[in-house]
This record gives C-alpha cells, sequence and structure tokens, in this order.
C-alpha cells in the first residue's frame, strides 16, 4: 500500500482504552467504519472487546473464544508484500469479521514501520 490514498482509519477498542499497550495497530477500512462502531451493540460489549483484543494483540494466533479460517481464492490473497493471507473471524453466528496484518507496515518508504491489523470487512447477516 503505497499510494497516496489509503482508505483505512484507526479503529477504537469499544467501551474503553485497553488496560496495556497493544501489539498492533487496528484500521478499519472506511466503508465498514461505521460497522466497527455499531460492533458493540450487534454482539455485546464483551464481545466486541474480546475482537479488538485479539486483533490488537494476536491476529496471527487462533483466539480464545471465536474461530478463524483463511479465506480460500483470490479473496484469501494478501493486499500487498508483507501481508497476511486474509483472516475470517466469526465473532457471532450474526457477525464476521475479515482481516489481514502485517508486521512492518510504513505509510511512506521513509516512515517507522509499525504492526498493523487491517479490517478489510464486517459482515453482520447469518450465513
Amino acid at each position: 500500500m503505497t499510494s497516496a490514498y489509503n482508505p483505512l482509519g484507526p479503529a477504537r477498542r469499544p467501551g474503553s482504552r485497553p488496560l496495556e499497550r497493544p501489539n498492533y495497530r487496528v484500521l478499519v477500512h472506511r466503508k465498514f467504519a461505521r460497522h466497527w462502531n455499531e460492533l458493540a451493540s450487534r454482539v455485546g460489549m464483551q464481545q466486541a472487546q474480546e475482537v479488538w483484543d485479539h486483533l490488537a494483540n494476536s491476529p496471527g494466533e487462533p483466539p480464545a473464544t471465536a474461530s478463524t479460517c483463511f479465506l480460500r481464492g483470490k479473496a484469501g490473497r494478501p493486499h500487498g508484500t508483507g501481508w497476511s493471507r486474509t483472516i475470517h473471524y466469526e465473532v457471532s453466528s450474526m457477525a464476521r469479521i475479515n482481516y489481514q496484518y502485517k508486521d512492518d507496515y510504513k505509510t511512506s518508504p521513509d516512515a517507522d514501520p509499525h504492526r498493523v491489523v487491517a479490517v478489510l470487512s464486517i459482515d453482520f447477516s447469518s450465513h
């Protein structure tokens, strides 16, 4: 992602700030920012915070209370060099999140690298 246009913006932790500094910056695609803000009212505050805590601290590991899998085909491909494959996170039977993460994300070639999780889509419909 080296273009001047960046559709990703910060995703705040639902409810309250985390107790510890997160390992990753959580970003959400602008098309799904409204969905992110509705997450706690849709699935409950505890589950919404568990999602954020997982994304912010260990996006490449299986979560303790939910299920994840890699998407197959074109949807699962990394969006660029260094990005993970797309991970499908089942928040509940009514909410799913697709994301990728990168350990050395830079906003420009001479910027400092950061660990970033990009929430690519949020779906509130049932299967």
